[in-house]
């Protein structure tokens, strides 16, 4: 008797989003199986790749990881460009300067900038601002506007100033990162606020990533339990891709600081063990993982 294995069908589907527009635009989302399910149906759109870029050349990076680019550190549309080059499907853009507590730099200046790297390169563009609440409702309110038809993937939008910075990416076409602290409750309490305003294929979930040995755990449950309550049980508000920010977190541990093998080692487990976790987006720093994770995506090990 020929033995078949048991497939099981959801209720669910994740909402897909689009990012950057015309032959720049790219989809995530859209699947209504679990995570590299193949088996049980399909998955439209493989989960995307991106590099990081500063606005400012980065302080406390390992010297293998400003290798890569050594000559483009103080140029971020050069840098963006590098990043599309080591094969990255898009890049991270990081307002770092305008953090209140550094540069402080101004918004419009933010904004401007932005602009000149959206326009210097053909991929979509995600946006985060410097992570200062009060800031950032100023400085991606005016990126938003500044780059106003772009779909610009604009973030983080956190419960204290998710209103003026929704509105904002609404009124100038760009989709926003809804960002809570490893917390199942509050991110779906986000979600519901946020869908009041904007429409779900606008927004795209940040559970907060940790590292290898480093929380990486919370951050898996999160997203594996997000990923169930969208597809499994057809929750209509957790139904959103999910980004996995996580080369930041990787190497400013110990093992990363200490050398480069390690470094890669980290980061490249954490990315993996959050594709597993339903991740759409994996935010990485050094190409060498993202080679690596360009293997996995592609099915190629």
């Amino acid at each position: 008797m020929e033995y078949k294995a048991p497939l099981e069908t959801y209720s669910g589907k994740v909402g897909e989003v689009v990012i950057g527009k015309g032959e720049k635009a790219i989809k995530i989302g859209g699947e209504s199986v679990l995570p590299f399910h193949f088996f049980e149906g399909t998955i439209e759109n493989r989960p995307r790749i991106a590099l990081e870029v500063y606005d400012t050349e980065p302080e406390g990076w390992a010297e293998w990881v400003r290798e890569p680019y050594k000559d483009v550190l103080s140029d971020p549309a050069g840098w963006a460009k590098k990043c599309l080059d080591f094969g990255a499907d898009l890049v991270c853009l990081r307002l770092a300067s305008t953090d209140p507590a550094g540069a402080n730099a101004p918004a419009d200046k933010a904004a401007d900038m932005v602009k000149q790297v959206v326009s210097a390169i053909k991929a979509p563009v995600i946006v985060c601002g410097s992570g200062d609440e009060a800031k950032d409702v100023e400085v991606l309110t005016k990126v938003a506007e500044v780059c106003d038809g772009d779909k610009l993937l604009l973030g983080p939008v956190v419960k204290e100033n998710y209103e003026l910075i929704s509105k904002a990416a609404l009124d100038h076409g760009h989709c926003i990162i809804a960002q809570t602290p490893l917390d199942i409750n509050l991110e779906k309490e986000l979600n519901v606020k946020l869908l009041k305003s904007l429409p779900l294929d606008r927004i795209v979930i940040d559970p907060l990533s940790s590292a290898l040995g480093y929380g990486m755990e919370y951050s898996f449950t999160i997203m594996e339990r997000t990923k169930h309550i969208g597809v499994m049980f057809g929750d209509g508000t957790m139904q959103m891709p999910i980004i996995a920010d996580l080369g930041g977190e990787c190497w400013k541990t110990k093992q990363a600081k200490e050398s480069q093998e390690q470094g890669l080692l980290w980061e490249s487990v954490t990315a993996l063990s959050l594709l597993l976790a339903g991740a759409n987006i994996l935010v990485l720093r050094h190409p060498e993982s993202l080679k690596l994770m360009r293997e996995v995506v592609d099915g190629r090990i």
